[in-house]
């Protein structure tokens, strides 16, 4: 009886084991075409469909970055079969000993290879595609791709742009998602956007006979995946703007830079010497020699270089003044030739007439007014110690974006350095140290470090009397018009306080949010006496002290204020910040030029030529000749 028991069990479990082995033989077999699929893998072939990346666009909807069709023909070794060799050179147009080297190494590596399919030539041309894919059947393991590849119909920045490359073995491991042959943005916008812009593959299956021919799509192509075209990107650059300058800045070193002030936009954003686009598409050919040239053209300036901002700084010292109590519009100081500020200590400074008031101090750029005006700053008795004074000072300065990260869309960005309390009493000792410690901070030298994008946002910031939109190069999809009209908040350009009159800034509450506004809280009254010293410097006469009069042009009320930045290693950097109009601003610019000398000579005329084709669309005759002594000089 027990016996019975236990064969009754042993038949029942049977059956179970039965019955689940033949459901899963019917599911594999009948239900799940996947594995029908890899049964058929010997007689299936899948050809990827590599998606086209998205495209490019300026402000206008020109064509930065678009794409071309290129052909290659793959080759996967394993497969490959006796062929004739002649006969597949005499097809694809190259040499036969060509395909019998790529061969020779495919036997020495084919371990290491295993089943990987390879590119065996890249970029055939048209026709030997076409005649390949009439004979690809006589060679087995070999296949052709149609893909896209990069083309530039504007030279408008390759270092704005970036390049996409293949991925490298590094990079997979990194990122799985990714296979090999896929290309991935490397730098710039192609880096930044590479989501958006890199779409997803799809592929073909394909049934083939015993010859390598294909018979026909894989159960009538049910089974195939479409490719996904990458998104198209909007910038904010302006093509023709940005092909400008970068002719502008040819043959130099530095950067310069367009910004719309209202909207934080990115019109322009050269960076030189940079990257030739003639370049991008075959960026793998050329990095060698591009890595090894002295001029670091892969070294984007606009976003990555620290430099000291020089004497345009001393409109943000003047500006803390005012708005601290320790100056007024009118306060005159004395300038001999230069600021003492210790015994046998002098900060010198250029001959000009003395005393001078603050918008004159503006237009002469007088180091001695500025260091007034620091020391105090650094003294006023609102504080308990130089330290705290000094700490109130750091804030101001990082309200106009110095020391830390803009928060651009634009990859790369450093953040520059602004020194603090704790970094001088680590020097010289707590209640060891005051204003003639750290007095060259007063006209930008010293420990300060800025990015030109930095510098630029700071003639938005003059040109908007106060406020700043974190700069940005991808452009909003919202109209700038529909967005005012709704919850308009006014800024007035004459006043701090928000006020229901009309302005010329006017930015919804849903701008202001998504778009990053940012207050210096300084009163936006202060900033039109800096701005009439600006303006000044541009349109009044040399004998009348002003700096930078190269940068004038009739009608167009430039505003600008020179700097000459102090360089251990070499010849001074020249540096020009300006905005135009001046009510109204379109356009506000910063010019940093390595090595240019003086602020009024070099960057100054290279960033009102660039205003000047923005606003007018051309050259005005009378100042033709401005751009043919600046080619010289080159």
């Amino acid at each position: 009886m027990e016996t019975s028991r236990k064969f009754s069990k042993i038949r029942i479990g049977l059956g179970v084991a039965a019955a689940l082995l033949l459901g899963r033989l019917f599911y594999i077999q009948i239900v799940n075409s996947k594995y029908k699929t890899d049964a058929l893998n010997n007689s299936i072939v899948y050809e990827t469909i590599y998606p086209p990346r998205g495209v490019i666009y300026d402000r206008g909807g020109e064509v930065l970055v678009g794409n071309k069709a290129t052909y290659d023909i793959l080759v996967t070794p394993r497969e490959v079969s006796a062929f004739d060799t002649l006969g597949l050179a005499r097809v694809l147009g190259v040499d036969v000993d060509l395909v019998r080297e790529k061969m020779a190494y495919y036997r020495s590596y084919r371990t290491r290879i295993g089943f990987k399919t390879l590119v065996f030539l890249k970029h055939v041309d048209e026709d030997a595609y076409m005649r390949f894919s009439e004979v690809e059947y006589r060679f087995p393991g070999f296949r052709g791709q149609i893909r896209t590849e990069r083309m530039y119909p504007f030279n408008a920045g390759g270092n704005l742009l970036g390049y996409v490359s293949e991925v490298d073995a590094d990079f997979l491991k990194k990122h799985p998602e990714y296979k090999s042959g896929d290309n991935v943005g490397r730098t710039g916008l192609e880096a930044a956007r590479e989501e958006e812009l890199r779409g997803e593959k799809g592929y073909h299956i394909y049934l083939r006979d015993s010859r390598n021919r294909v018979l026909t799509s894989y159960n009538d192509g049910s089974e195939d995946k479409l490719a996904v075209p990458g998104r198209d990107i909007v910038t904010t650059i302006d093509a023709h703007l940005q092909q400008y300058g970068q002719e502008l800045m040819a043959g130099r070193t530095g950067s310069l830079i367009a910004i719309e002030p209202s909207t934080g936009e990115i019109l322009a954003l050269v960076s030189s010497p940079g990257i030739d686009v003639d370049v991008l598409a075959n960026m793998g050919s050329h990095f060698d020699e591009i890595s090894r040239d002295p001029g670091k053209p892969l070294f984007n300036r606009t976003v990555q270089a620290s430099y000291p901002p020089g004497s345009v700084f001393k409109l943000v010292c003047g500006l803390i003044g005012m708005q601290e109590g320790v100056l007024s519009p009118w306060t005159q100081y004395s300038c001999s030739r230069g600021y003492v500020y210790a015994p046998g200590k002098k900060l010198g400074c250029h001959e000009h007439r003395s005393p001078l008031n603050f918008t004159e101090a503006v237009r002469m750029s007088c180091n001695a007014y500025f260091c007034n005006v620091f020391k105090n700053v650094l003294e006023n008795r609102r504080y308990e110690s130089t330290a705290e004074a000094f700490d109130k000072w750091e804030s101001y300065v990082r309200a106009f974006g110095f020391g830390s990260k803009l928060g651009t869309d634009y990859p790369g960005e450093l953040g520059g350095t602004i020194p603090t309390s704790a970094y001088y009493d680590k020097i010289y000792g707590r209640g060891h140290w005051k204003h003639s410690s750290v007095v060259s901070l007063s006209i930008g030298q010293g420990e300060i470090g800025a990015t030109p994008l930095q510098i630029a946002n700071l003639a938005a910031i003059l040109a908007n009397r106060g406020w700043y939109v974190t700069p940005h190069i991808i452009r909003d999809e919202r109209s700038l018009d529909s967005a005012r009209d709704d919850n308009p908040i006014v800024i007035s350009s004459s006043s701090s306080v928000i006020s229901s009159e009309p302005s010329p800034f006017v930015i919804s509450s849903e701008q202001s949010e998504s778009r990053n506004l940012h207050s210096t809280g300084i009163d936006s009254k202060y900033f039109e006496y800096a701005v009439e010293g600006m303006w000044q410097a541009v349109n009044m006469s040399v004998a009348d002290g002003s700096t930078a009069t190269l940068a004038r042009v009739r009608g167009l009320d430039i505003c600008g204020k020179t700097g000459t930045a102090q360089n251990p290693h070499g010849d001074d950097h020249s540096v020009f910040i300006c905005f135009a109009p001046r009510e109204n601003p379109q356009i506000a610019v910063a010019a940093y030029v390595e090595n240019g000398g003086w602020g009024g000579s070099t960057a100054a005329p290279i960033a009102s030529l660039l205003i000047e084709q923005y606003l007018n669309g051309s050259i005005a005759p009378e100042r033709q000749w401005l751009r043919e002594w600046i080619k010289v000089k080159e």
